[in-house]
């Protein structure tokens, strides 16, 4: 520590902690600023340089926003290939967001050699299409990123090793704009909830106010940055969650509901591992397979392509015009696509598409039986979110700002009930550990 004093080094080291979470934050905005401008580039832009139907995700899904122009087909093939090639030269591939922050929270540190690399190749599936999430790609580029950091800083004593950890733990809270998912996730162990090994030489007391200094930072950044440049993402919020006598008779089953889709994300996610395996090393004929199978979905429910989270507020105020049986399916199917790109080697998350799907089962659900719209979505998302995690606090806790304090209950209830409930064996992986 040489001539600083202890206070002052505490004082200096939460200014750095403040410091690595704001630009954490801003990373965060910067990779969904460069997604969108991409995507709008691809999916727009350019369909109609060639006289191709727009892109534009209307909710509309009857014509759908591609029509059934092979569009799609093109541009999702072409995705698997360039994706596949990109995995086979360079060998870097996104890790899980779980494997993630298990290794941080292990060695307090993630290894950034191939950062450049590793940020490319976590944005490359989200441009084409891929229905997975940014979180995982993401996270892992900015805990490489504070590892970075945290080595220069050495000198200043050994808990800049917390920087990774804070770090990493500040960009769960900004791409979630959920501050209480992002403090509890760390704490807990990995983003599930599953708890793992810690090796930061901090008192639980300081964790905590190293943990809050760095959501600080990082949600000041990314909310002032979505202010000036215009907002790039986050999780739909709704305004009120009607609860009834006729919405409380249809919890249950809303909950079983998306307890089934859930149990159809580990189907598929048992599934094209099994593929995936017998296929072999063959990292270009997996991901154009997964693009093959990605178009053909997206041609007939184009809401089931990519992450969801723009497309979940185009549901909010045109889910009306959508057939309650075409949402419902796109629940379904989307969480079948998910691990099947995940798995296929389109890498990233699976958050923000499993979130999308109970939000569009939900509202299938609320125009087939006429209950709360709000209501329905958050039993279906939060039953399916538990189904999906096992662990129904921390799936409240993901959830809490899309809903208002009513629904807290509603959420609490539906996600005990999709994660009590056992998976059925036959669609438990044959590892111990489930990618997702």
């Amino acid at each position: 520590m040489g001539s600083f004093a202890k206070p002052f080094n505490r004082v200096f080291f939460l200014l750095c902690v403040l410091i690595t979470g704001s630009l954490a934050g801003a990373f965060v905005w910067l990779f969904f600023f460069l997604m969108d401008v991409g995507i709008s580039f691809l999916w727009q832009t350019l369909p109609g340089w060639i006289g191709s139907v727009t892109a534009e995700p209307l909710p509309v899904l009857s014509q759908g926003p591609f029509g059934f122009a092979p569009f799609p087909l093109i541009v999702c093939v072409l995705g698997g290939l360039v994706i596949g090639l990109y995995a086979k030269h360079t060998g870097v591939e996104p890790e899980d967001l779980n494997s993630v922050m298990a290794k941080v929270k292990q060695d307090g540190r993630y290894d950034y050699s191939h950062i450049g690399k590793l940020s490319l190749a976590a944005l490359l599936p989200l441009l084409f299409g891929g229905s997975i999430g940014p979180e995982a790609g993401l996270t892992g580029v900015i805990a490489g990123l504070c590892t970075w950091v945290g080595d220069r800083m050495r000198r200043f004593g050994a808990d800049f090793r917390a920087l990774t950890v804070a770090g990493t733990q500040a960009a769960l809270a900004a791409l979630f704009t959920a501050p209480l998912y992002g403090f509890v996730a760390p704490l807990s162990g990995t983003a599930d909830g599953t708890r793992g090994e810690e090796n930061i030489a901090l008192p639980k007391a300081q964790k905590a106010v190293v943990y809050l200094c760095a959501i600080a930072g990082a949600l000041s950044a990314f909310l002032i940055l979505g202010q000036l440049f215009g907002e790039n993402s986050g999780l739909p919020r709704f305004d009120a969650v009607e609860v009834g006598s006729y919405e409380l008779m249809l919890l249950l089953p809303l909950a079983l509901a998306g307890m089934v889709c859930g149990w159809v994300f580990h189907a598929a996610n048992k599934g094209t591992m099994c593929l995936s395996h017998a296929m072999g090393n063959r990292p270009v004929a997996k991901a154009v397979l997964a693009g093959v199978v990605l178009a053909i979905c997206g041609m007939a429910l184009p809401y089931t392509m990519f992450a969801g989270e723009s497309q979940a507020h185009y549901l909010m105020v045109g889910y009306s015009a959508i057939p309650a049986a075409a949402l419902i399916a796109t629940g379904f199917v989307k969480c079948a696509l998910t691990p099947t790109c995940l798995n296929l080697g389109w890498r990233g998350g699976h958050f923000f598409p499993v979130i999308f799907s109970g939000v569009s089962l939900g509202y299938g659900f609320a125009l087939f039986t006429g209950a709360a719209p709000a209501f329905c979505v958050a039993a279906c998302t939060s039953a399916l979110m538990g189904a999906v995690m096992r662990q129904p606090i921390m799936a409240a806790l993901l959830l809490m700002l899309c809903f208002p304090l009513k629904g807290v209950v509603v959420m609490l209830v539906a996600a005990v009930i999709g994660a009590a409930i056992p998976l059925p064996r036959v669609f438990r992986p044959n590892t111990q550990t489930d990618r997702a």
